[in-house]
């Protein structure tokens, strides 16, 4: 009972920023959107290695909250504005290319997917380092970890270790969320590799990608 009564103050907060979280987790947003398309044009382990990448992503920006790396952003016009155009840039690059050379076929990727050492193929590599840089090079993400998780950090505890928590739990959260959407699309796996559906899902995303490298480029600090 004790226990209990010890831990209720700190189970409250964290019962509710794990609600709040998955709400924002299960938004369809850019890492949704980047998920998706790598994981029908790439297959399941590119899907799992993007979900990887955004997930160290966010990882990244928790600990830099959680040791007041990312107050730059929130006070710094420069600095904020230096990483929001590196992301915007970034992003555009990608929804442009989609859009002026997207994939008719597969049947490269599985070609490369036979080749030794399929574990380290490029297409898993990059897939990685898009879904990490996705979330790096947005600084909408810091200021988010920055104003957001104070919201639910009891008082006398100590923020680094509690704000540490509060990551692992939505990292844990978005691993299970764009894990489910990877898994969901291995019964479709023979419709989504339609050459109709490849170029349509390359434009639909790089679409998309554009959209949101507009709207960080328009982003300000909150």
């Amino acid at each position: 009972m004790y226990m209990v009564q010890a831990m209720h103050p700190y189970l409250l907060p964290l019962l509710a920023f794990a609600l709040t979280a998955a709400l924002f987790t299960i938004t369809p947003g850019l890492d949704t959107a980047m998920t998706l398309r790598t994981a029908t044009t790439s297959g399941w382990k590119a899907g799992l290695a993007a979900v990887m990448g955004i997930c160290l992503g966010l990882g990244v920006w928790g600990l830099g909250a959680a040791f007041g790396l990312t107050a730059l952003l929130a006070a710094s016009e420069t600095a904020f504005t230096a990483v929001k155009w590196a992301g915007a840039l970034y992003l555009g690059w990608i929804g442009i290319k989609l859009l002026l050379h997207p994939r008719s076929s597969l049947s490269k990727e599985e070609a490369e997917a036979s080749v030794e050492q399929p574990t380290n193929r490029p297409e898993a590599g990059l897939a990685f380092r898009r879904g990490l840089l996705s979330n790096l090079l947005n600084p909408k993400v810091g200021v988010f970890y920055m104003t957001f998780m104070p919201q639910f950090i009891p008082p006398h505890v100590n923020v680094r270790e509690f704000s540490l928590l509060l990551t692992a739990i939505q990292a844990l959260l978005s691993f299970a969320w764009l894990g489910l959407l990877v898994a969901l699309t291995i019964p479709l796996g023979r419709f989504l590799s339609s050459p109709t559906v490849v170029r349509r899902m390359d434009r639909l995303t790089g679409s998309v990608f554009l959209l949101f490298s507009l709207k960080l480029a328009l982003a300000r600090r909150a």
